[in-house]
């Protein structure tokens, strides 16, 4: 049965070595808002909204093996091109590092890692009449993104752009697997997800 069309990617749960080290880089990085919970758990997301990332702390947590199936990022969903901007704004003035940068045809993406190794990515979708297809299928790409082009959209400098905007939402998990075909029947057998992209470079 094909899983419901509503259905939205929730709170990604991770485990990390150091929660105050953590929460510096989230609210700098992804301007997200951090709330302690009782049982010494952070929540961060934006004001009113559902939590997009709760955050346990463990010191004898490891950093994330780069090579191994798991969580490969979460993937922040921002709400127009004009936020992309301004968190490429943030990241230079917070001196957070890229991994990368590219245009998926579909939409424009941010990559980095947080201080444990979990990757993330912060992007924006165009608009989905402007998705190109092939033969039926959706059709994506890994193209460099023209930053320069992104920061065209930034507005002047604001207080509020600290802040990550209303609307930003947990986009959706990428996950590293040992081995496809196996993946595809769990997810899309099992759950009922549709298959958006096949064959897109070991994807």
């Amino acid at each position: 049965m094909p899983i419901h069309p509503d259905t939205d990617v929730g709170t990604v749960r991770l485990t990390v070595a150091d929660l105050e080290r953590s929460r510096q880089f989230y609210e700098r990085a992804l301007g997200l808002r951090a709330t302690e919970r009782d049982d010494g758990t952070l929540v961060l997301g934006v004001d009113g909204e559902a939590p997009l990332i709760e955050l346990t702390g463990d010191a004898a947590a490891p950093s994330r093996p780069r090579r191994t199936t798991g969580l490969f990022h979460l993937a922040v969903l921002l709400p127009t091109r004009r936020d992309l901007a301004v968190t490429i704004r943030r990241l230079v003035e917070a001196r957070v590092p890229l991994d990368g940068a590219s245009d998926h045809l579909v939409s424009e993406a941010l990559y980095l890692h947080d201080p444990d190794g979990n990757g993330i990515e912060i992007y924006r979708d165009r608009a989905r009449e402007e998705w190109p297809h092939a033969d039926g299928s959706l059709e994506m790409a890994t193209l460099p993104l023209d930053l320069e082009d992104v920061i065209t959209e930034l507005p002047p400098a604001s207080a509020k752009d600290a802040f990550a905007p209303p609307g930003t939402r947990m986009g959706h998990v990428h996950l590293q697997v040992s081995n496809l075909d196996e993946a595809e029947a769990f997810y899309s057998g099992v759950l009922g997800f549709d298959i958006m992209v096949k064959g897109y470079a070991g994807a």
